[in-house]
């Protein structure tokens, strides 16, 4: 390319498979049409920066317009949309190499010989001028570009309808900015609605209000002056001193989609081998899509103050509810999602921000145990998740975690305070699970725990079915089940001694061994416990099965393995079970006897009996001996 004007427009082709490139752009890389404005203001606050770092050493190319300033000017009639810019501008050979190919970047051009720079100045340049470009071809039959470069007197135009060829002309200057660029869209029909204020408004506060250039927005025909609508400045670039909570609030609420506060504002930045400010807000109510499985993050991911995509996979899955926002000084813009969630880059900042939140929950829990209360009430179900998937930072989610116990009345524990009030010889935390807490609260199988003043946590959330399974422990002690195996409580002495009972074993012997044979097929032993001390019975899962409540639940889902028979265990102190032996019941008496606490057991479960109409045949049969 010589540095010859042109005196006549010229056609030329697109080079090196542009045009294939072209329509890979238009129609693969971006799934937002939205996303074509963003790259056009996108390229003129770049233009501004460029300007500004060039008129540092060359004020005059300012003149009377010294301030940056995007205008984004809609006609409804003829169908058209504006973006015009007063920054560095371009000359037609400038047009020829920035918008004639994709390979090639006006601004990459400049950032590489501002990388010398040793003052730091325009460091905000955002983009690659040329790239992202090419989505106007999304909503617009024709994209035409007049520019005057700063400095210079002659002006020239770029048109084109993405078909494959692209014209450069002169231009009467009186009919070009006087400095800078104007690029205008003639939209397709299918895409008119961009030519309308509420649309363009939506796009600009949602995907570029925070460029560092002023936005404003005008319509053609209107005696209505340009409404502006981003000043330029980015909340999260200021100050944390000079940001009020009411515009945190506001931000978080415009960022977040929700009418409540945050209950926790994390605003800080990093620096160091990646430079990247974060803005994030915990809410104060639970979103109502938490639970959804399809549900993906909400944290808007910048570059350089310019918005790229809210899909990017910032923070895990468990700190979905976390809303805001991280800006990155060191991605390049113009990259696919795809290659953006492969960036080492983003892992760093992935890696960061995750860390910092969880840290910043730590500090809350210490400092404000009530507001830290009130996020966990809402959010616990989801930190868990994080003790199921998250094994690197498994110590610190057990820390954050909090538990109702048998002895929290109702409050939030910690396993800190847990393990300061373990018993004498007690080498494991307990743990019962189901779905409903105060029916976990009532279960049979906690019995023995309470007379021994042994705290058990209570755990309602389907996900800690899964966690607790995954060889957990805290400080060295491993979380059992009260439903799962022998419970190992002889070594623990009882609150208060009952009455002798050394003999309680041989008493119940001949029933036992009955109740084994009767129930042979539905249970896999029947043996004295020392989890009862009130209820008759109770059924658990065998030392090496799956917990019980894990079992019902995959069996629901038709993910289970083939179903384990449960252990039958007997309160050999209860009185109904201590008379058995002596009883003159008929060998059909004690079998249905032995059926129907079988069925008790089960029914205290949350489990129907085993044989429903059998169990109302015993039942009936009982009631009849009864009446006589």
């Amino acid at each position: 390319m010589t540095t010859e004007t042109f005196a006549a427009p010229e056609t030329r082709a697109f080079e090196a498979d542009v045009s294939k490139l072209l329509h890979m752009m238009v129609h693969s890389v971006y799934s937002d049409r939205d996303v074509f404005l963003r790259e056009l203001i996108s390229n003129a606050a770049d233009a501004c920066e460029k300007l500004r770092y060039e008129a540092i050493s060359r004020p005059e190319l300012l003149g009377d317009d010294a301030q940056p300033r995007i205008t984004v000017t809609l006609d409804k009639e003829a169908g058209t949309l504006t973006v015009t810019d007063n920054g560095i501008g371009m000359s037609a050979i400038d047009m020829a190499e920035t918008l004639g190919t994709i390979a090639r970047s006006g601004t990459k051009a400049f950032m590489d010989r501002l990388a010398a720079d040793k003052n730091g100045e325009g460091q905000q340049l955002i983009g690659q001028f040329g790239v992202g470009f090419y989505s106007a071809f999304m909503v617009a039959g024709k994209v035409e570009v007049v520019s005057r470069r700063a400095g210079e007197d002659e002006a020239a135009s770029w048109a084109s309808d993405g078909s494959g060829t692209y014209t450069i002309a002169p231009v009467d200057p009186a009919a070009a900015p006087l400095r800078g660029t104007r690029v205008t869209l003639t939209l397709l029909d299918e895409a008119k609605s961009y030519a309308e204020l509420y649309t363009v408004e939506r796009i600009v506060k949602a995907q570029s209000g925070h460029v560092p250039v002023p936005i404003f927005v005008e319509e053609t025909g209107s005696e209505e002056e340009a409404r502006q609508l981003a000043d330029g400045a980015a909340l999260w670039a200021r100050s944390k001193s000079d940001i009020s909570e009411d515009e945190y609030a506001d931000f978080y609420r415009s960022v977040a989609g929700q009418f409540d506060k945050p209950a926790m504002t994390l605003h800080y930045r990093a620096e160091g081998r990646h430079e990247y400010s974060v803005l994030t807000f915990i809410p104060e109510s639970k979103p109502f899509d938490l639970f959804d499985p399809d549900r993906n993050g909400r944290i808007k991911l910048y570059v350089r103050r310019v918005f790229i995509t809210d899909e990017a996979e910032i923070l895990p899955r468990y700190l979905r509810f976390v809303r805001g926002l991280v800006d990155s000084a060191d991605l390049p813009l113009n990259m696919s999602r795809e290659m953006i969630q492969e960036s080492p880059v983003l892992s760093a900042i992935q890696k960061g921000v995750s860390n910092r939140i969880l840290s910043e929950l730590d500090k809350l829990s210490e400092s404000d145990a009530d507001r830290y209360a009130a996020i966990w009430d809402n959010f616990g179900a989801v930190l868990k998740e994080g003790l199921y998937e998250d094994y690197e930072r498994r110590a610190q989610l057990l820390g954050l975690a909090r538990f109702k116990t048998t002895a929290s009345n109702g409050e939030w524990r910690s396993l800190k305070d847990y393990v300061a009030g373990l018993k004498e010889n007690q080498t494991a935390i307990f743990y019962a699970t189901g779905d409903d807490l105060d029916r976990i609260a009532t279960s049979p199988q906690l019995e023995g725990f309470k007379a021994r003043g042994i705290e058990v946590l209570l755990l309602p959330d389907q996900v800690d079915n899964f966690w607790t399974t995954m060889g957990v422990d805290y400080e060295g002690k491993p979380f059992k089940s009260v439903t799962q195996g022998s419970s190992d409580l002889s070594l623990i002495p009882l609150a208060e001694e009952s009455a002798d009972t050394s003999n309680a074993a041989e008493d119940v012997s001949g029933f036992i061994a009955f109740a084994k044979e009767v129930l042979a097929d539905h249970v896999s032993d029947v043996r004295i416990s020392d989890r009862l001390t009130t209820s008759a019975v109770c059924i658990v899962a065998p030392d090496n099965a799956m917990d019980l409540q894990l079992e019902k639940m995959l069996a629901a889902a038709g993910r289970a393995p083939e179903r384990e028979k449960p252990v039958l265990e007997v309160n050999a102190r209860h009185g109904l079970i201590a008379r058995l032996d002596q009883s003159t019941a008929s060998e059909d008496e004690r079998r249905d006897i032995a059926f129907l606490l079988f069925d008790e057991a089960r029914i205290a479960e949350g489990e129907a009996p085993a044989d429903p109409r059998a169990f109302a045949q015993r039942l009936e049969r009982l009631i009849a001996k009864t009446l006589g």
